[in-house]
């Protein structure tokens, strides 16, 4: 899915007019206890919480595409295998959410292997779509529905025991410890399936959602969902600088590799527009590297370093390994943050013997919030 998909899909969360139709809600305590097991159609609720768990929805459809929005395929073999989990979402999401013995084992399989250390609330949702046809110019026509987008959504959400503290009761005029309960926090992870890809089901993947896109969950997604997890956006970035140290080595200098950085800088504002997350692959990378002076016998070993890094994947999301706003120079004891945009005011010296970073300022500096002068009144009067 890319962008465009997951804002289409969202737009339907809404109290009028929505695609939503059954909701099911699992409340489960830090000992892996179901408290709760509830089912409901979503418009028979009322009306502020259909608000709330609309926001619900909507949180688990946002984020950055590749970083907290990942596509998930599911493997061949998966999907060809009877009784699999591929099946079973299937099974799910072709029942509507009205077979308690499905949802329940759902539960089950998501309680035994998700990781989580105090309570929470997995919500279910299932929800059909009619998806208004496009004009030859691309206009939207709403009156036209090609297609039918049958799906479920599913939210995990973290819930935390509101502080302790005193308040004012009303009714006994007084003040005194307050009563503390447990809150239903944004979800942590969520996935849709199937993915709404080239606006129709895609049920050969899905969009999967983690809020910290280090802690994708892994267990959970192997053992219920059945998918191949991508790198994670960490994982990506360790794996691409491990690819230019064991390329450049220590040969590269400063001035080199600030000019390799406004380089890919240069090419992500360029692929902005995308509708897709752009991405470097390895022909991407090397052009790079040749392009900012980089010889062609440092680049020998360059493919396999690149393969053996990128793993199946075979690139890496560009603003996953790439920080297009900042550009961050550390030494032992010293760091300093620079805008790209200002990388020409950075340059290297020799100073009285010693390698130095110069830095161009204007006459006065801020620090520590305070406006200073870079020099002595005295000493610019000279």
């Amino acid at each position: 899915m890319n962008k465009k998909e997951v804002l289409e899909i969202r737009k339907t969360f809404q109290v009028e007019n929505n695609a939503l139709y059954t909701i099911r809600g699992c409340y489960v305590d830090g000992e892996k206890n179901i408290c709760v097991d509830s089912k409901h159609r979503f418009s028979s609720l009322p009306e502020e919480d259909e608000h709330k768990y609309v926001e619900i929805f909507k949180k688990g459809l946002s984020g950055v595409m590749g970083k907290n929005l990942l596509n998930m395929e599911f493997p061949l073999e998966e999907e060809q295998e009877e009784g699999g989990k591929h099946e079973f979402l299937m099974r799910l999401r072709d029942s509507g959410l009205d077979d308690d013995d499905l949802v329940t084992e759902f539960y089950r399989q998501v309680i035994e292997y998700y990781a989580a250390v105090e309570n929470y609330y997995i919500v279910l949702v299932h929800g059909r779509y009619d998806v208004p046809g496009k004009a030859s110019s691309g206009e939207i026509m709403e009156d036209a529905s090609g297609t039918v987008y049958d799906f479920i959504l599913c939210c995990i959400c973290p819930s935390e025991l509101t502080k302790a503290g005193l308040g004012y009761n009303q009714q006994k005029n007084c003040i005194e410890d307050r009563f503390r309960d447990w809150i239903v926090d944004p979800p942590a992870n969520a996935f849709l399936f199937p993915a709404f890809t080239d606006r129709t089901n895609d049920i050969h993947s899905l969009l999967y959602y983690s809020k910290k896109p280090e802690e994708l969950q892994y267990a959970f997604i192997d053992n219920v969902l059945g998918c191949r997890a991508p790198m994670s956006a960490g994982t990506q970035k360790e794996n691409f600088m491990a690819i230019m140290e064991q390329t450049l080595g220590d040969e590269v200098d400063y001035e080199t590799f600030s000019n390799i950085h406004d380089t890919f800088t240069q090419l992500m504002d360029d692929n902005k527009d995308n509708e897709e997350p752009y991405v470097f692959t390895g022909y991407d990378v090397k052009n790079v590297l040749l392009d900012n002076g980089i010889e062609e016998d440092q680049l020998e070993d360059f493919d396999r370093i690149f393969e053996e890094q990128a793993g199946e994947e075979g690139a890496f999301l560009a603003s996953n390994v790439v920080d297009a706003k900042k550009f961050k120079i550390e030494t032992a004891d010293v760091e300093i943050k620079v805008n790209p945009d200002a990388l020409g005011r950075i340059e290297t010296r020799r100073i009285d013997g010693k390698e130095c970073l110069v830095i161009t300022v204007d006459d006065r500096v801020t620090v520590n919030g305070m406006s200073v002068r870079t020099m002595k009144k005295k000493e610019v009067e000279e």
